[in-house]
């Protein structure tokens, strides 16, 4: 796996999408990353991140020096960019997650809407049956949330929501956000020691939080 591309939306849990990417920069994959005005303030609300608002390039540099990234690993895309790679089906293919998933995200895919470049992308992975991650993170669900989930299920997308779990005995917020990026990683196809798997001893897969978190296989 080459590049993966990313969305963070306005649901709450952006620790989700930011502790994804920075495994994903670790593990050298090439990021395409896409942060909507509401995933902004949710950001700014739920963490320590003076991320930078409404100015891609500017989020772009800091991001890439909060994480480490190489040079050309990351490009943050604004919201219109028409011409960025996830734009287009005829673009070299890459998996999409969209993490956290906010439910008026999920209503916009479901129904094909294509307001701006993260429904056009997602848009995109549907219609060349591309990996497409969704990760709704809301409770309690109404028959519309359901209703969406369920479509893009049919239509393909893998929908995950964020409801990490309790059998690895986690010791703190980091834990449980790890749990549910683990799953995402896996999902992908990329190897990780967040987590031991089902069955093995957490001593031959240690929970961590260096570079060596995950990486390709």
């Amino acid at each position: 796996m080459n590049d993966v591309a990313l969305a963070i939306t306005g649901a709450s849990g952006a620790q989700y999408g930011l502790r994804l990417l920075e495994l994903l920069l670790a593990a050298r994959v090439r990021v395409y990353l896409m942060i909507s005005s509401a995933a902004e303030v949710v950001i700014e609300t739920e963490t320590a991140l003076a991320l930078p608002k409404q100015n891609a390039e500017a989020q772009q540099r800091y991001l890439a020096a909060r994480f480490g990234a190489k040079d050309g690993q990351l490009s943050v895309l604004a919201r219109d960019d028409w011409f960025a790679p996830v734009a287009s089906g005829s673009s070299s293919p890459m998996p999409l997650v969209i993490c956290p998933a906010s439910g008026g995200t999920l209503s916009a895919i479901a129904h094909g809407s294509s307001n701006n470049l993260i429904e056009r992308a997602a848009d995109v992975a549907l219609k060349e049956r591309r990996t497409l991650i969704l990760v709704p993170r809301e409770t309690p669900y109404s028959e519309i949330h359901l209703k969406n989930m369920l479509t893009l299920t049919r239509l393909g997308a893998v929908i995950l929501p964020a409801s990490p779990g309790f059998y690895q005995q986690p010791k703190s917020v980091s834990d449980l956000v790890d749990f549910i990026v683990a799953r995402i990683l896996d999902q992908l196809g990329m190897s990780q020691r967040l987590m031991p798997r089902w069955g093995e001893s957490g001593n031959e897969h240690p929970q961590g939080n260096t570079q060596q978190d995950a990486h390709k296989e």
